[in-house]
């Protein structure tokens, strides 16, 4: 007798089967993933020596901008490198 848990991943592997990547688009998706995260830590250094001056100054106006102007940043980076994951995803199919 299945459980439970084998029986949803059962309907979830027919509902979305599993993809199979060739080496070349792993190796593509590791470079992107690379990319990614290297632009969002470049990202993040630069509002970061913004944010300690915004605190320094006791700006607290400024701070809660660039705070979610990092959070906005990383999130649209974030979406933008998923989506070039996908592309190359779909390109073996």
């Amino acid at each position: 007798m299945k459980s439970a848990y084998e029986l949803a991943m059962e309907r979830l592997g027919k509902a979305s089967p599993t993809v199979k990547l060739t080496g070349e688009q792993k190796k593509e998706i590791a470079e992107l993933e690379s990319k990614c995260t290297a632009k969002i830590a470049e990202r993040e250094l630069l509002l970061k020596g913004e944010i300690v001056k915004a605190i320094e100054k006791g700006d607290a106006e400024a701070l809660q901008q660039l705070e979610r102007q990092l959070l906005s940043d990383r999130k649209s980076l974030r979406a933008d490198c998923e989506e070039k994951k996908e592309k190359v995803r779909d390109s073996g199919k």
